[in-house]
């Protein structure tokens, strides 16, 4: 496990403790109007339903307060995590191993439809003027990398490893990693990282274009006020940036909704040896947290 630090609210000024769920922990930055977000997800730092539950309640909260202050309560949320070297782990597989062997097609369906409402919400900004920011302090694998990719500006820890493993068991990211990567990096190389499996350093990321800012090891949470205070010094050159990308590079939700199709699919067409990695994979992600 990577020995860095996770964000304290004492490098935040002015923050509060705003919401403390099980597996959400929020702080809100009256100066630069912003909330900060973070995952703490037990018993193991992947998107359980427990988790997507309170995503989805903090996004409605979110967009609640946008409304009653006519948009003027948040310019940026920032999305963390409260677990020293994780960032988030991915799919909770096994719940994905249960609804397969279960036969339960619908609740896998369900599962994804549920992460893509989160991540599409992540992608518009929850169709909002105000900026997402992912903060990549420890490891992000599979779904948690691709939340990571959703957020409007990715700034990441050197060290810190970020990858999509899904092929080892056959199967595919199917909550918007294809789209996601195609608009950073484009179709080819998006397809070399979702096929080869392969972890790849923070460093690499940011020289391929993946990652938008690096930081030192600890300094992530200091790298994301860096670049607030620059978009707020220029913030109608930024904000203009942050339209015309929206536009460029837009994903629909409907593109989102087919791709979960076909992952689901896919789900079902594992083969008894693929399960059978995919409950190893299981037993190292707990692992990971005692390593």
């Amino acid at each position: 496990m990577s020995n860095v630090a996770v964000f304290e609210p004492s490098v935040c000024p002015g923050s509060t403790v705003s919401q403390a769920t099980k597996h959400l922990k929020t702080y809100y930055d009256e100066t630069y109007r912003a909330s900060w977000c973070l995952m703490k997800s037990e018993p193991l730092p992947c998107f359980t339903n427990q988790l997507l539950s309170e995503f989805h309640e903090y996004i409605r909260v979110i967009k609640e307060e946008m409304h009653n202050s006519r948009g003027e309560k948040y310019d940026y949320i920032i999305v963390g995590s409260d677990i020293d070297g994780v960032f988030n782990l991915g799919g909770d597989l096994a719940l994905f191993k249960h609804y397969i062997e279960n036969n339960k097609r619908d609740e896998l369906f369900n599962y994804a439809v549920r992460c893509i409402d989160i991540l599409h919400e992540n992608i518009t900004h929850l169709n909002c003027d105000l900026t997402t920011i992912a903060l990549v302090q420890g490891d992000a694998l599979g779904g948690g990398f691709e939340s990571a990719l959703a957020s409007n500006i990715v700034i990441a820890e050197k060290g810190v490893y970020m990858g999509l493993p899904e092929v080892l068991f056959n199967l595919f990211p199917g909550m918007g990693a294809y789209s996601l990567l195609s608009r950073r990096v484009g179709t080819a190389m998006a397809e070399k990282i979702i096929l080869s499996g392969k972890l790849y350093t923070a460093e690499e990321l940011y020289d391929m274009g993946v990652v938008d800012i690096l930081a030192e090891p600890g300094e992530g949470a200091m790298e994301v006020y860096r670049y607030i205070k620059a978009a707020n010094r220029y913030s109608n050159s930024y904000s203009a940036v942050r339209k015309v990308r929206d536009i460029c590079n837009k994903i629909s939700y409907d593109e989102l909704m087919d791709i979960a199709k076909i992952w689901t699919d896919a789900a079902f067409k594992l083969s008894e040896r693929d399960i059978k990695v995919m409950t190893r994979l299981i037993k190292r992600q707990g692992q990971r947290l005692i390593a």
